[in-house]
């Protein structure tokens, strides 16, 4: 995290820094991110850099913390229309606000996404970030089972995983589409893209709806042929 002389800097100063810090991340990911560029286009000296941070992974845990912040504001006036959602419809609901989210802050996702994602990150080095979201949608899973909106045999970290997956495929290709429209937001509310999601959605969807007990009777039947 950053040291108490960052936080020390006016203002203007430390959203230059945090910028500089996105852009190259978002270019280059962490691995080849250049703290010599980032204090070129941040407009301070190196000796400064480490004035303020103990090195480029210290800057990226730092936007972590301003993502994760970013979203809980945008999302603490965020609800359901309905408070009578099945699972799937209240993961479509997270997806698509999520999707909204992105495109408000297009950037910032992008180079989070490209060091976590790109770099598998995600799975080793901030493992813990997973773990958050990963409990959270075991729990929507459990539930879903006790509701009868999805068969028990279906194993519930397997359906996680899927769900992570979807999702994160959504995220990468609104990101990659996104940034070529000239008003993201409006592309993103789009019937046509919202319809694309869906169809994203649906997929997933019908995946798991489907029993486990099925899928390893037809592969068995599909073996024997």
């Amino acid at each position: 995290m950053p040291k108490p002389t960052f936080f020390n800097l006016p203002e203007e100063k430390r959203e230059k820094i945090i910028k500089a810090a996105i852009d190259e991340f978002a270019e280059y990911g962490l691995e080849n991110a250049s703290i010599n560029r980032i204090v070129a286009n941040s407009g301070i000296a190196k000796g400064s850099f480490y004035q303020y941070f103990e090195d480029k992974q210290d800057v990226f845990r730092y936007l972590l913390t301003v993502l994760e912040h970013e979203k809980m504001e945008y999302f603490k006036d965020k609800h359901p229309e309905s408070r009578h959602m099945d699972a799937f419809e209240y993961f479509r609901w997270m997806v698509k606000t999520g999707m909204e989210f992105n495109s408000v802050y297009p950037r910032l996702v992008q180079a989070i996404s490209r060091v976590m994602f790109n770099e598998g990150l995600y799975y080793q080095n901030f493992a813990n970030v997973r773990e958050r979201s990963t409990q959270s949608l075991q729990a929507l899973i459990r539930q879903a089972i006790q509701n009868g909106e999805v068969d028990p045999s279906v194993d519930v970290d397997l359906a996680v995983m899927i769900m992570e997956t979807w999702s994160n495929t959504i995220s990468s290709y609104i990101l990659n589409e996104g940034m070529k429209q000239q008003d993201i937001v409006q592309w993103v509310r789009s019937a046509e893209t919202q319809e694309k999601i869906d169809k994203l959605l649906y997929v997933m969807e019908y995946g798991l709806r489907r029993t486990e007990s099925d899928f390893a009777k037809n592969f068995q039947e599909r073996n024997r042929l």
